[in-house]
């Protein structure tokens, strides 16, 4: 097989190859960068510049992500700005809503378009951070001739996406270099750096979803981001993260018909009654704790008699 001459030739070798495109997520992008947004990897194409009202209809759409991000963007940007990096947060159609870069390296990133008002989805820039991570739903490292065009190929970029309460991607937080002697390893730490901001990020924004709720962490030894379920004063699942969805095999319909959490952890092993008597127990527990164990208090605060709650605390062996 011939020798790809330059990075035109080898987009378009790759891609040609459906076994290719199936083993490898970049050939995979390369095939929808041709087939699907009918993109060629010469041509010196810009991101598309969306008009202000569509903007501010982006920021606006997403005002509550973009200031729950700041403070951990502004973290982010202390460790890593002074090293010639950008940090971008994108929404889900690839708007840059934010960034932050240092004065002596915007024009840099200002020509390449990675700017506030540009779309980097796969379909306006091909291959990249942002929009390759948008297109699979996952983290990505986009290291230089990994790109699709042939002239964002001197551009890095570790990107994250973030998911919103109900697990669905609403947004991609990005890291991006121009330097030459950027190495794996350091897209590797800083692909690190950006999915455990872009996890964080996600816990805030389920926990201000859910207001009032009970939010408990749900075992998992394989997550990349936290499982998370928001729980009702009945017990009820409310909420799950996407992480806590795939680990207790949820979706909007079991939530939305109202699933015990207990169920869902398999902590329930009874029937109908052995809940009963669950909740039964857990009532006479937290009038005891709030009384610090005074039995009259207790029984008052439940509107039974002191025998009645000695009868059942001997039931439940609370004494």
């Amino acid at each position: 097989m011939r020798q790809p001459s330059s990075h035109s030739d080898l987009v378009y070798q790759t891609a040609s190859q459906s076994s290719a495109a199936a083993s490898s997520p970049i050939a995979a992008s390369w095939r929808r960068c041709l087939n699907l947004h009918q993109l060629a990897p010469e041509e010196g194409r810009k991101p598309v510049q969306v008009d202000d009202a569509v903007f501010r209809s982006a920021r606006e759409r997403m005002d509550y992500l973009v200031h729950a991000c700041s403070d951990e963007v502004d973290r982010l940007y202390q460790t890593v700005g002074r090293s010639g990096c950008c940090i971008v947060l994108s929404d889900r159609d690839g708007i840059v809503l934010d960034r932050r870069g240092a004065a002596g390296d915007d024009a840099e990133f200002r020509e390449l378009g990675l700017w506030q008002q540009n779309v980097w989805s796969e379909a306006s820039v091909g291959t990249n951070g942002i929009g390759t991570a948008l297109a699979d739903e996952r983290a990505v490292i986009i290291h230089r001739d990994q790109h699709f065009l042939s002239s964002n190929i001197t551009l890095s970029c570790a990107t994250a996406p973030i998911r919103d309460h109900l697990g669905r991607v609403t947004a991609a937080l990005d890291i991006s270099t121009c330097r030459n002697d950027v190495s794996d390893m350091t897209m590797a730490i800083l692909s690190q750096a950006v999915r455990d901001v872009a996890a964080r990020v996600e816990t805030t924004l389920f926990r201000h979803a859910f207001p009032g709720a009970r939010i408990v962490m749900v075992p998992t030894t394989h997550a990349a981001s936290a499982a998370l379920i928001a729980v009702d004063q009945d017990d009820l699942i409310l909420g799950a993260t996407k992480a806590a969805r795939a680990v207790l095999k949820l979706d909007d319909q079991r939530i939305a018909q109202g699933l015990p959490a207990s169920d869902a952890l398999r902590e329930g092993r009874g029937d109908a009654s052995s809940d009963l008597d669950d909740a039964e127990r857990a009532a006479l527990r937290r009038a005891l704790s709030r009384t610090n164990g005074n039995v009259s208090q207790a029984a008052q605060i439940l509107g039974i008699s002191r025998a009645t709650l000695h009868r059942k605390m001997k039931r439940f062996q609370l004494q």
